[in-house]
């Protein structure tokens, strides 16, 4: 996405409202990675009988989902959408620390011979699969 298309100035391109949307869906303490959330809306398109929002071309993978978040990211709980390997964000590690610990969000202690010595979060626990702790649809 380069932000050049046919949307007009200030308005968000279709594809980044739907990754933002889900972000907003996440729970606090919880998280989905960037191919969790592609997954997620290739999912819900072909739920509604739509053909995958790439046309089969990658277009809608981790990457635009991680573009999206870097460009428009800012108004929604961005640190819940995170890398699959559990390290923060570059450049933005201690602010989202902060809101993962004020959120309960499962961590990792960073091993003794790590640099940073940055926390990771625990992906296994950490991680939303998408269903409402209720159970009821989303």
């Amino acid at each position: 996405m380069s932000g050049t298309g046919d949307t007009a100035e200030g308005e968000l391109p279709a594809y980044a409202e739907r990754v933002l949307a889900v972000a907003e869906l996440i729970p606090a303490g919880r998280v989905m990675t960037y191919g969790d959330v592609a997954e997620w809306l290739a999912g819900e398109a072909q739920d509604e009988g739509h053909p995958a929002p790439d046309g089969g071309r990658g277009a809608g993978g981790p990457r635009q989902v991680g573009r999206v978040m870097a460009l428009y990211g800012g108004a929604v709980p961005w640190w819940r959408v995170v890398r699959a390997d559990g390290h923060l964000l570059p450049g933005q590690e201690l602010r989202a620390l902060a809101h993962y610990r004020d959120e309960g969000t499962p961590l990792r202690t960073a091993p003794r011979a790590a640099e940073d010595h940055i926390p990771r979060l625990d992906m296994r626990r950490a991680r939303w699969d998408g269903r409402p702790a209720d159970g009821a649809a989303p």
